[in-house]
C-alpha cells in the first residue's frame, strides 16, 4: 500500500489550551513517565480537546439561515458543506489535531507501560489508553472517511491513519488504510482495554483529573462500545453494551428528569447542570477548548423558529415537550445546555481561554442505541419499551396512555409502510431533539443517508443528497499539502 506522510501533533505534560505551535516544539519533550500517577495526569490529555458539535450542527438539517446571526467561517463553511478554510476553534482541521494529540498521549503510556518490568502494576492505565485510543480514531474515521457499511466497499473506501507508535518526530510515514482496517483495529483495542479498565483508580480531585466522570470508566467504555457497534451494525453487541452500562437495567433513574426538575430551571441554572459531573445522565464528560457555549446561540446558521416548530411542537406521544426552550433578538431558538469556563491567562489578566464541557456519553444516547439495536433485531417490543421510558421523562403531565404502540405510529407516520419504519422514524426523531446543539443529529444523517435541506436567504435552499460525496469532511489541507495523504474526492 502506498505510504504517505502525516503531520501529527506531539502531545506534553504541560499541554496549553489549544493555541500553541506543537509543531515548533521539540517532539519529545514530556515528563518522565515513571508512576501510576504520572500515567493518570498524562491520560487526562488522552482526550480530544477540541469540539465537533459547531461543525456538526451546522452541517445537519437542525439548523437554517438566521440573517441577523453572526458569521464565523466555522459556522458558514460547514452550512454550506465547504472545505473548511478555517483552523480555529470548533473546525474541522482543528478537531483532527486534536484527535491526534489525544491519540499521542494514549500512545506515550502505552509505550511506558509495555516496557515496564511491572506492566501489571498499571492495568488500569493501559485499558484507559486503548480506548481513549480506540474512541479518537473513531471519531476521526466516522467524520473523515466514508461511513462504515459493513459490505465490500469498507474494504476499498480509505479511512484514516490508525497511530499506534508514539509520535517523536514532527514527520513521519502512515497511510489511510482502509475503513475495514480502521475498524478492526478499533474494535481490537476497545475489546483489550474494556476489560483492563478499574473504576477504583479515580479518586475525588481536581476536575478533569480525579473526576471519574472525565474518563473512560467501565460505563463509559460500554456507553462508547454501544455506538461503534451501532456504526458497525454488530447490533446484538449494541444490545450487551447497553445492558452493561447499567446492569441492573435502572435507565430511569439516569435519564435527565426534564418533565420534573430540568423543566424549573433558569436558563442560568440548565446551563450549570447540563454538563455537571453530578448528573448522573452525564457518562464521559469533555473538556474542550472551544467557543461553542457562547457560539451556539448566536450564530446566523442555527436553529430559528421554522426549525424548532419542525422539530419540537408535535411528535408521536401527543403531548407536549417538557424541554425548556430560549430564543433572543436574532431569532435563535436554544436549549442552554453549555456554560463557559474562562481560564485566565494571569490573575489579574483579561485574557485568557474559552472552554466548554461537553457530554460526550449520556445515558440517553445508551437509550436509543439500544433501542434501534432491538428494531433491526426484530424485537419491537423491547425497543417501544426504551423509547417509552424515554418519553416518560419527557413530556409535559406524562400519563400511561401517552406511551407508543404500533397503531399509533402508523397514524402518526401516514408516509411509512412498515414497522421498522415507523419505529426508527421515531427514534430519530427523538433523538433530534435530545440531542439538539450537540452534534449528534449529523451522525444519524450520515448511518441513514438522510438527506439534508438548508435555506439560503433570498436565494434558492441548497441540498445534501444521500451520496454526496460532501458528507465526508476533507482531509486538512496541512496533511494534504505538506503530509501527502490523498484528500477525499469532491
Amino acid at each position: 500500500m502506498k505510504k504517505y506522510t502525516i503531520t501529527l501533533l506531539i502531545v506534553t505534560l504541560l499541554l496549553a489550551a489549544g493555541c500553541d505551535d506543537f509543531l515548533s516544539k521539540v517532539p519529545d519533550n514530556r515528563a518522565t513517565l515513571d508512576s501510576q500517577e504520572k500515567l493518570s495526569e498524562l491520560l487526562v490529555t488522552a482526550y480530544p480537546k477540541g469540539n465537533y458539535m459547531a461543525f456538526c450542527e451546522a452541517m445537519s438539517d437542525n439548523v437554517e439561515d438566521n440573517a441577523s446571526g453572526s458569521q464565523s467561517p466555522v459556522n458558514t463553511d460547514p452550512y454550506f458543506w465547504r472545505d473548511g478554510t478555517s483552523t480555529n476553534q470548533d473546525s474541522p482541521e482543528n478537531y483532527w489535531n486534536e484527535c491526534y494529540t489525544a491519540i499521542a498521549a494514549a500512545n506515550h503510556v502505552l509505550e511506558f507501560i509495555d516496557s515496564a518490568p511491572d506492566a501489571a502494576n498499571f492495568a488500569a492505565q493501559k485499558g484507559e489508553a486503548l480506548v481513549a485510543r480506540a474512541y479518537s480514531h473513531f471519531m476521526l474515521v466516522t467524520l473523515f472517511a466514508k461511513t462504515y457499511t459493513g459490505t465490500g466497499s469498507d474494504a476499498a473506501n480509505p479511512g484514516i491513519p490508525y497511530v499506534t507508535d508514539p509520535e517523536k518526530q514532527s514527520f513521519k510515514e502512515y497511510d489511510r488504510g482502509t475503513v475495514k482496517d480502521v475498524y478492526e483495529k478499533i474494535e481490537k483495542d476497545l475489546v483489550e482495554g474494556l476489560p483492563l479498565i478499574n473504576d477504583q483508580v479515580y479518586s475525588a480531585g481536581t476536575q478533569g483529573t480525579g473526576v471519574p466522570k472525565y474518563h473512560f470508566t467501565q460505563t463509559a467504555a460500554h456507553a462508547f462500545a454501544s455506538r461503534f457497534y451501532l456504526f458497525k451494525r454488530d447490533y446484538q453487541k449494541v444490545v450487551d453494551h447497553a445492558n452493561a452500562v447499567f446492569p441492573d437495567g435502572d435507565f430511569y433513574s439516569h435519564l435527565r428528569p426534564w418533565n420534573t426538575t430540568y423543566s424549573t430551571y433558569t436558563a442560568a441554572d440548565l446551563s450549570l447542570n447540563y454538563t455537571n459531573s453530578t448528573e448522573a445522565a452525564n457518562l464521559l464528560l469533555g473538556e474542550t477548548s472551544s467557543l461553542w457555549a457562547r457560539s451556539f446561540l448566536g450564530y446566523r446558521y442555527s436553529t430559528g423558529a421554522p426549525k424548532l416548530r419542525e422539530m419540537y411542537n408535535t411528535n408521536p406521544s401527543g403531548r407536549q415537550y417538557a424541554f425548556s426552550v430560549f430564543y433572543n433578538s436574532t431569532g435563535v431558538y436554544f436549549i442552554y445546555k453549555f456554560k463557559e469556563h474562562f481560564v485566565q491567562t494571569g490573575v489579574n489578566s483579561t485574557t485568557g481561554f474559552p472552554y466548554t464541557i461537553v457530554p460526550m456519553f449520556t445515558a440517553e444516547e445508551v437509550l436509543f442505541n439500544r433501542a434501534e439495536a432491538y428494531l433491526m433485531l426484530n424485537n419491537y417490543t423491547k425497543s417501544l419499551d426504551d423509547l417509552n421510558t424515554w418519553i416518560s421523562t419527557r413530556v409535559v403531565n406524562y400519563r400511561s396512555i401517552d406511551g407508543l404502540w404500533m397503531e399509533k405510529l402508523f397514524d402518526y407516520y401516514p408516509d411509512k409502510s412498515t414497522s421498522r419504519e415507523v419505529v426508527l422514524s421515531a427514534i430519530l426523531d427523538f433523538k433530534r431533539i435530545e440531542f439538539l446543539h450537540e452534534g449528534q443529529r449529523w451522525f444519524d444523517i450520515l448511518r441513514h443517508k438522510i438527506v439534508v435541506t438548508h435555506t439560503v436567504k433570498n436565494e434558492a435552499d441548497i441540498v445534501l443528497k444521500a451520496d454526496d460525496a460532501r458528507r465526508v469532511l476533507q482531509i486538512p489541507r496541512e496533511a494534504v499539502s505538506t503530509g501527502g495523504l490523498q484528500p477525499n474526492p469532491r
